[in-house]
């Protein structure tokens, strides 16, 4: 789905990710509708991931949609044995994270922010929209 120069530059991208924020157990950029454009896992079923996170992406656009609270920005999930975090990396891609119960759910946020924001970037770059990125949150106080 995108060239390979992009994905290689997106899974740098997941593994800077991975080494900021070490209790972090997989990452997956793939697109809004289900498709993978890169991953950093272990897991066996990353398609099957991808496809489950543009479901919940379906449903999370909505609920965030009808309750009045705006475009969707990101949903966390927390199971028994960790965590599964999905942020918009723009219009076209989203970031799934699976984290270990012991994460700092702060940090999690904070650096998966960022990249979210790097993905985006690279994925209008590769669809040839060269604008500003949207920023997933505005910036806070202390930025």
């Amino acid at each position: 789905m995108v060239p390979a120069e992009a994905e290689a530059e997106i899974l740098a991208e997941l593994r800077r990710l991975r080494a900021r924020v070490p209790q972090l157990s997989g990452a997956l950029a793939g697109s809004s509708d289900g498709l993978v454009l890169a991953q950093d896992s272990a897991a066996t079923e990353v398609e099957a991931v991808a496809a489950l996170t543009a479901a919940a992406l379906g449903v999370a656009q909505r609920l965030s949609d009808s309750t009045g609270q705006g475009g969707f920005r990101e949903l966390l999930v927390r199971g028994e044995h960790g965590y599964v975090a999905t942020y918009a990396a723009g219009d076209a891609a989203v970031l799934t994270l699976i984290a270990e119960p012991r994460v700092n759910v702060g940090r999690l946020h904070l650096e998966a922010r960022r990249s979210s924001l790097r993905i985006a970037e690279l994925i209008d770059d590769i669809l040839g929209r060269r604008g500003p990125v949207r920023p997933a949150l505005p910036p806070s106080p202390s930025a």
